[in-house]
């Protein structure tokens, strides 16, 4: 199965020097409802992009994925789907959602004219994860830990994680045969919790993606090499040992993820 890397980005000459690091979407975000509310205090980032934008990285791509995260449903859903669409999306991702009348309408706007990706990152939606599963026209599922675990009232987002929330919901979407993704990993060696701890749960639990941090857009070149291109190769290599771990290794991995979990919400 094929694990998708993606980074964000609305700068179109970033977006080429991610694909040529071999990034497989870019991840243009539209969302901004209620987003600055909800993280107020975070250290998050808030878009100010317009659907307008969009033409511009779309045309820069050749190999990679252009992936579009709309708003939560509202008013003028309908208008900002059609014109990501006629933009060049090649995915749309629908945040915030609820219950499965959100999904079903979001879909019924797509009307397949781009691939379908659906956040679950309320503890509503995780509740009712069942009756979403059943909407027909969902390409994937994407679990966005920040917003969940805030949802949850959690101190951590990686809380959802190490707690058995995510594999819970793996659990589902694999016997549904949907495809998921979930949260988003530092360069390898960085990050409170270690990226390759997370990648190894990733790969245990059957997820075919993850979102790469702001720590990748570091423009700096050492010894004539992009950091991003070195950086990206670095966790690509990282996966494929994960691959070939065993049980008692995933195991292993999976009780240093809810140990590490432990120490830094206990900080």
């Amino acid at each position: 199965m094929k694990f998708n890397l993606m980074i964000l980005t609305a700068d179109p000459s970033f977006a080429v020097k991610s694909q040529l690091a071999g990034i497989d979407r870019i991840f243009y975000d539209l969302e901004y409802i209620n987003k600055r509310e909800r993280q107020a205090g975070r250290n998050t980032v808030v878009s100010d992009n317009k659907v307008d934008g969009i033409p511009s990285v779309k045309k820069v791509l050749a190999s990679a994925d252009l992936l579009v995260r709309v708003n939560p449903i509202h008013q003028y859903s309908c208008t900002e789907i059609d014109q990501s669409i006629e933009n060049g999306a090649d995915i749309l991702m629908l945040p915030m959602v609820i219950d499965s009348s959100d999904v079903r309408s979001f879909v019924n706007m797509v009307a397949g004219r781009a691939k379908t990706c659906i956040m679950i990152e309320t503890p509503q939606a995780m509740t009712r994860i069942d009756s979403i599963l059943e909407v027909e026209g969902i390409d994937e599922l994407f679990f966005g830990l920040n917003d969940l675990h805030i949802g949850l009232g959690l101190k951590f987002m990686f809380e959802t994680l190490s707690g058995g929330l995510i594999e819970y919901m793996a659990q589902k979407c694999k016997m549904k045969g949907m495809s998921f993704g979930f949260g988003g990993i530092a360069r390898i060696g960085d990050g409170i919790l270690p990226a390759d701890n997370i990648l190894g749960e990733h790969i245990r639990l059957g997820s075919s993606s993850v979102i790469l941090s702001r720590t990748f857009k570091d423009e700096i070149v050492q010894d004539g090499e992009i950091i991003l291109s070195r950086e990206v190769k670095k966790v690509r290599e990282k996966i494929a040992e994960i691959e070939t771990w065993s049980q008692e290794q995933f195991e292993i991995n999976r009780r240093q993820v809810v140990m590490a979990v432990k120490k830094i919400t206990n900080s």
